[in-house]
């Protein structure tokens, strides 16, 4: 698999991933947190290709402080043979160069199924609580 960041002309293409790996939700615009996180100085979207097919990928991004992770998708047909695990150390390499030394991972409460994978890769569950406000009422994202 080839991990590179993702082009414009990539746009549907990576979208259509994530649909199809249930990562999308309503109230978030998958199109437009691609184009604000791909080719910015503290965020990329990096892609897998395998034979001319865009089968992975990986948005990933800092505050300057601490690194995270969204949109960790790999196409059905090609889970559960690695695609994941190197789309997340990409996303992780990503990180140190940028000089960042921890990546918090955040997992929708009913997305209990890739716990384990997380946890097979060294993340543990973290002593904190989450919380968020919408700041802007025109961009609503999650």
């Amino acid at each position: 698999m080839d991990i590179r960041p993702a082009v414009p002309s990539e746009t549907d293409r990576v979208v259509a991933l994530w649909e199809v790996c249930g990562l999308t939700r309503p109230w978030n615009d998958p199109r437009r947190d691609l184009e604000f996180a791909r080719g910015k100085t503290n965020s990329t979207v990096l892609v897998g290709h395998l034979d001319q097919k865009i089968m992975a990928s990986v948005m990933v991004g800092h505050d300057g402080h601490r690194g995270n992770v969204y949109y960790l998708a790999v196409a059905p047909d090609y889970q559960g043979k690695g695609f994941g695990r190197a789309m997340l150390q990409a996303a992780e390499a990503w990180l140190v160069a940028k000089g960042i030394w921890k990546l918090n991972l955040m997992i929708r409460s009913e997305n209990t199924k890739v716990i384990g994978f997380y946890e097979r890769l060294g993340y543990e569950e973290q002593d904190i609580a989450m919380l968020g406000r919408w700041i802007d009422p025109n961009k609503k994202t999650d």
